[in-house]
């Protein structure tokens, strides 16, 4: 896979409600379940889009990005108070284990899909936390987001979160995009 960040010189893009084409606030609320006193951290969170909409509902929400220049323009835009920027690889998260509630990521899945990724993310959430992964599919028509070859297909992204220990309680695949909700179990 490529592997790639989003360009930061694009990062207004980030902002652009056309996302909600592919995930809307409520659902991504609705697969996250989560409770007012959660912790949650927002993988590859950019300017803060999605942050944002999670932040009111819950305690504390860590906005993760391996770009120190998103978080810049993030508290440029206005952080809200609950909010915490990380600068870090999804592979090397600073947060203890079993720390977290849940973990998402909306379209940045292909940015950091490997196997130590994916054993951290298990690591950092709380037995029966969720991680829920919303991202462009590889078998998708290509109209938006990255080049198809940067993707993964729905199957690999269930194969790679399962043998990072986590269980697959639900997975989707629609026209442009996948959608997976996944546990860390004991």
């Amino acid at each position: 896979m490529g592997f790639h960040t989003f360009d930061v010189d694009r990062a207004d893009a980030l902002e652009d409600p056309f996302r909600y084409r592919y995930c809307s606030r409520e659902e991504l609320l609705s697969l996250l379940a989560v409770h007012s006193d959660a912790v949650v951290a927002d993988l590859g969170s950019g300017t803060g889009f999605y942050t944002d909409d999670v932040a009111p509902f819950v305690a504390t929400c860590y906005a993760v990005d391996v770009q120190a220049e998103m978080h810049d323009l993030y508290r440029e835009k206005g952080l809200p108070e609950n909010v915490e920027t990380v600068t870090a690889d999804v592979a090397d998260l600073p947060f203890d284990d079993a720390s977290l509630d849940s973990a998402f990521s909306t379209m940045t899945f292909h940015e950091y899909a490997t196997a130590e990724s994916l054993s951290t993310v298990r690591g950092i959430l709380r037995p029966g936390g969720r991680l829920v992964t919303v991202d462009w599919s590889a078998s998708g028509d290509g109209e938006d987001g990255p080049p198809r070859e940067e993707r993964y297909d729905l199957g690999d992204a269930v194969s790679m979160q399962t043998d990072a220990g986590l269980a697959v309680e639900a997975a989707e695949s629609r026209r442009e995009t996948f959608v997976t909700v996944a546990r860390r179990v004991e």
